[in-house]
């Protein structure tokens, strides 16, 4: 169950991608909190999308930004067009 029930799967995690693109969240925190949110409501195409993103984060080192970025910006026009 997310962490707050009154906004859409899609859109915590999109605020989430949000943070983090503004740097108010690191790797760690952001991985974190999507697995704490869950992509079980989101539609497989986005589901597939921020399931992607869960791994690259992982496998990032603390601080690492550069193909991350990348991931999170096709992670977020995944959500937004709900695909």
């Amino acid at each position: 169950m997310s962490a707050n029930d009154s906004q859409r799967t899609d859109d915590e995690i999109v605020n989430l991608l949000s943070q983090w693109l503004m740097r108010s969240l690191g790797n760690d925190e952001l991985r974190k909190r999507i697995q704490g949110i869950g992509t079980a409501e989101l539609a497989p195409g986005q589901r597939t999308a921020v399931d992607e993103l869960v791994v690259a984060l992982g496998n990032a080192f603390p601080g690492e930004r550069g193909e991350l970025e990348m991931i999170v910006r096709e992670a977020v026009e995944s959500l937004a067009y709900g695909e």
